[in-house]
C-alpha cells in the first residue's frame, strides 16, 4: 500500500496543486489516523490499517514545531503563501485546537503576517462552538462535502459518528454565512459491491442545491491524484469536471478545478 502518513507536526514546505507553497502542520498522531471520516480515498490509508497507540501532540510541542520551522524558512527566505491544517486525520478533532489556531496567528503575525492560515477539515466537528469561533479567525476554512445525501457520503466518505447525516453538515455549514471554500472530489467505482459515481446529473445537481444554501465563497472541485487505499476507484477526466465545473459557475459561484 502506498498511502502515507505524515511522521512530523509541522512538514514541508510542499507546492499543493490548490493552495501554493504550503506549511502542513499535522494534530494528529505521527504514527496513524485519527479521523471521523474512513474516506475510501483517504492518502493516509484507512483508519482500521492506521491505528496509532501514541497521543496527538501538545499545543506546547506544535506552537514550538511551528515557529522553530517559519524561523528557519524566513533564514533561508522562503515565504509560505499558507499555514495549512491537514496531516493524518481530522485537524478539528485535536481537544486544543482553539488555542491552537490562536497560536498560529500570534506566531504568523510576527514572522509571515501576509501568509494565509488554511484548515482542510472534514466539517464534522461544526457542532463544537469554540471550533467555529476558532476556524472563524483564520483566512481560509475549506471544508469538505463530497456529495449532499446520505448513501454516498456513507460510501465515499465512511463516517465514523453515530449521528452523522448530510442534511445536518449542510445546515453547519451555514454557520460560516459564506466565509468558506467548499472542497470536494469527484470519483466513481465500487466498493463493498455497491457501484458509485457521485458525477451523474443527479448527483451534481443536488450538490449544486446544496451549495446554493450554504453559498461558499470557493468551490475547488478535484479527483484522485494519489493512489488509494481502496483499489476499485476511478478518476475522472479532466474534461467531466469542467462540464461539473461550468455547472457550478452558472450556479453563481468562482470555482477551481484540479485533476
Amino acid at each position: 500500500m502506498a498511502t502515507i502518513l505524515f511522521d512530523k507536526i509541522v512538514y514541508g514546505p510542499i507546492r499543493s496543486r490548490r493552495l501554493g507553497i504550503s506549511l502542513g502542520v499535522n494534530l494528529s498522531p505521527a504514527d496513524g489516523k485519527r479521523c471521523t471520516f474512513n474516506c475510501i480515498y483517504c492518502e493516509c490509508g484507512l483508519n482500521e490499517e492506521r491505528r496509532t497507540n501514541t497521543h496527538a501532540p501538545s499545543r506546547e510541542k506544535v506552537k514550538q514545531a511551528l515557529a522553530e520551522a517559519l524561523v528557519k524558512m524566513k533564514t533561508d527566505g522562503i515565504k509560505p503563501d499558507v499555514i495549512t491544517f491537514s496531516g493524518n486525520g481530522e485537524p478539528a478533532m485535536h481537544p486544543d485546537f482553539a488555542r491552537i489556531i490562536d497560536d498560529t496567528l500570534q506566531i504568523r503575525n510576527e514572522l509571515f503576517p501576509l501568509t494565509k492560515i488554511a484548515v482542510l477539515s472534514n466539517s464534522t466537528m461544526l457542532h463544537k462552538k469554540d471550533v467555529v469561533e476558532a476556524l472563524l479567525k483564520i483566512d481560509d476554512n475549506l471544508m469538505k462535502l463530497d456529495a449532499a445525501e446520505n448513501e454516498l457520503i456513507n460510501i465515499i466518505d465512511q463516517p465514523v459518528v453515530h449521528d452523522f447525516t448530510a442534511e445536518k453538515i449542510i445546515e453547519q455549514l451555514c454557520i460560516f454565512n459564506g466565509k468558506l471554500t467548499i472542497q470536494s472530489i469527484f470519483l466513481k467505482g465500487e466498493h463493498n459491491g455497491i457501484s458509485f459515481d457521485n458525477t451523474t446529473s443527479e448527483n451534481v445537481e443536488r450538490w449544486i442545491k446544496a451549495l446554493k444554501h450554504i453559498h461558499p465563497q470557493k468551490v475547488m472541485i478535484y479527483t484522485i491524484n494519489r493512489e488509494t487505499p481502496v483499489k476499485t476507484l476511478e478518476k475522472i477526466p479532466m474534461e467531466s469536471l469542467q462540464k461539473i465545473a461550468e455547472k457550478v459557475r452558472s450556479a453563481g459561484f468562482e470555482v477551481s478545478v484540479s485533476a
